[in-house]
């Protein structure tokens, strides 16, 4: 006779349920996680420099992100006009030594630095990360305005990974133009060369977009006149901002590399990092 199956039913790999808890659940969380980290960005750039994005170009350059990661209109308005209610956020830059001696910053945008630093602390000793030696609680080194902004603080996990990073202004160029044509390389770089960008390149971070995002780096002093003549050419600027860029990369092996990327992972999970540089290749 027909044999009988007492077991639980066998889903195939590829129905649609699938697809959604397997894709679209954890999408959904990382993206409900970056509006939240771009809200609180909104609301510190909009108590630092006030609500009008014209006056302040730190808020502008946030409302561009915004807009660029596609977050609502009516989130961007809320958040900005919710900065008076909400709870000053005090900007920290940690330093720590990842899996392989490679180099790890971690911008953190918090309200509770005592908090977010063991939370930072706790993540890179799971994950096998090496710190400096033992400091006092809440010691830190005055970080200057030019680097984080108004009231800025640089927390130190490990000496010397700041070393292996020099600040850039970053423009993130739209794949096409204000015409709707794609962009080509070649273009990009003649349009760099006129715009007085010093180098550009295809943005590696963009891993949802199918067409890649363009990054022109310049000093961080012609990052306002580098992106408004990248505009002015016909270009869609995304966002402008001053970033840590990688003076040297390391390459891992490949067990060591797992173990950065478990490493990357979680703290990108952090809610209180809002930016995370490193020179892994």
């Amino acid at each position: 006779g027909r044999p009988l199956h007492l077991g639980p039913p066998s889903w195939a790999g590829h129905n649609r349920w699938s697809k959604v808890k397997n894709v679209k659940g954890p999408r959904d969380v990382a993206r409900s996680r970056l509006f939240q980290r771009l809200g609180l960005m909104l609301r510190t750039a909009a108590r630092e420099g006030g609500p009008d994005p014209a006056l302040n170009a730190q808020l502008a350059n946030v409302v561009e992100q915004c807009r660029a990661k596609n977050m609502p209109k009516a989130s961007i308005e809320a958040a900005i006009h919710g900065a008076e209610r909400s709870a000053a956020a005090a900007r920290v830059l940690y330093e720590a030594r990842g899996p392989g001696g490679s180099a790890l910053l971690l911008e953190v945008l918090t309200d509770n630095p005592r908090r977010s630093q063991q939370d930072v602390r706790l993540i890179l000793t799971r994950h096998g990360s090496v710190q400096g030696g033992p400091r006092r609680p809440g010691t830190r080194t005055q970080a200057s305005g030019a680097e984080l902004g108004a009231g800025s603080r640089r927390g130190t996990m490990a000496e010397g990974a700041r070393h292996s990073f020099e600040q850039k202004g970053v423009v993130r160029v739209g794949p096409r133009d204000l015409q709707g044509h794609p962009v080509s390389l070649e273009a990009a770089l003649e349009a760099a060369l006129e715009a007085g960008a010093q180098d550009v390149c295809p943005d590696e971070e963009e891993e949802e977009e199918e067409e890649p995002v363009l990054k022109f780096i310049c000093e961080t002093s012609a990052l306002r006149t580098v992106r408004e003549r990248l505009e002015a050419s016909g270009l869609c600027p995304l966002s402008a901002a001053i970033e840590y860029l990688p003076q040297d990369q390391v390459t891992l092996p490949e067990g060591t590399r797992e173990q950065a990327e478990r490493l990357l992972q979680a703290l990108s999970d952090c809610p209180d990092i809002v930016r995370l540089y490193h020179n892994i290749q």
